[in-house]
């Protein structure tokens, strides 16, 4: 009978210190770790973008209440990617609510220049890199795939950081002699010719043809290679 009332007297005391230690767990610190955790869940990286999260301190003189329930996470405007408020609720009988603000940082895979890339040079290994820049830096179409930049060549002066663009470079630039290659299912010949305009991958210009002076519009297909598929 003694042993039967110490174990319910210990039971009991389990139970009331219980709460005790959940409110001293609700401290700020764990405020703004479920604040980040939430974020993470609603903004996630993936492969081609990184998201970058600072949640900032909550005030010192701020008293957290416990609360015997989950606390919940919401943010008003999820399309607004640059300030957050999250607002941290507990929705117990007396509920109360904490809001944090947030800076929350999209950035997207994209290449770059290395270093300095003066008009005329070569693109290659040396000067260019994929980097992650944040979107909202990230102005018109910008390339991702190194085949389409590698051995291309800068239009202009590509400066150290900056985004590689299809307008800043040419794999076939205007002057260029290249070689034309018409192809059908039955035969294909080669001649030689020279860019009159500048051009990337699969995109036409336009060629003088050096034997017959005509001008054409082929493809481009590689580096001072062009084709025309009849």
């Amino acid at each position: 009978m003694r042993l039967t009332k110490h174990f319910l007297f210990f039971l009991f005391l389990l139970l009331i210190k219980q709460p005790i230690v959940a409110a001293t767990e609700l401290d700020s610190a764990f405020i703004e770790r479920f604040a980040h955790t939430y974020l993470i869940e609603e903004f996630p990286s993936t492969n081609e973008e990184k998201v970058l999260i600072s949640v900032a301190h909550l005030d010192p003189r701020i008293v957290i209440k416990s609360c015997k329930i989950p606390l919940t996470a919401n943010i008003s405007d999820k399309k607004s990617t640059r300030n957050v408020n999250i607002k941290i609720s507990c929705d117990e009988s007396i509920p109360w609510k904490i809001y944090l603000s947030a800076k929350v940082e999209i950035t997207k895979a994209v290449l770059i220049a290395k270093s300095t890339i003066n008009q005329g040079d070569r693109l290659d290994e040396s000067n260019v890199e994929l980097a992650y820049i944040a979107i909202n830096r990230i102005r018109g179409e910008k390339i991702t795939d190194t085949a389409i930049v590698f051995g291309a060549k800068a239009k202009r002066r590509i400066t150290k950081g900056k985004t590689i663009s299809k307008r800043s470079i040419c794999l076939i630039c205007k002057g260029d002699v290249v070689t034309i290659t018409v192809s059908s299912k039955v035969f294909t010949i080669k001649t030689q010719g020279i860019a009159l305009s500048s051009g990337n991958i699969n995109e036409q210009i336009r060629v003088k043809n050096t034997r017959s002076n005509k001008i054409i519009t082929p493809r481009v297909k590689a580096i001072n290679q062009v084709v025309i598929n009849l």
